[in-house]
């Protein structure tokens, strides 16, 4: 199964700038930002992670799930496509919530 409504999937942009790739990041995004940037991710070109991210969620099927009373969590798991080409294994996450047709990243960390 693919990310439901994978069309209108969206990634936030606080979610890299501030998290992701934020290596400054108290809780656990230090150690995600210094593996992004490892294979050549910048906050300056933030949309690139965040391209990359889309394209990971639209690549791979669905690994698993959790659901909640009010959202259903996807995981997504497979290779990442990086500016300097190699392709580590992540798995993403995405948040939809009830009613809704849009599907929130949350987070990505290494396999």
């Amino acid at each position: 199964m693919k990310l439901p409504h994978l069309e209108n999937a969206y990634v936030p942009e606080s979610k890299i700038v501030k998290y992701l790739l934020n290596l400054e990041h108290k809780q656990g995004g230090k150690d995600k930002a210094a593996f992004f940037m490892r294979f050549g991710f910048t906050i300056e070109a933030w949309e690139v992670l965040a391209q990359a991210l889309l394209a990971h969620a639209a690549a791979y099927e669905v690994a698993s799930t959790s659901e909640k009373p009010d959202v259903t969590n996807y995981a997504i798991e497979g290779a990442l496509d990086t500016p300097d080409k190699r392709q580590p294994l992540v798995r993403t996450v995405w948040a939809l919530e009830q009613g809704s047709e849009s599907p929130r990243f949350v987070t990505a960390y290494p396999l």
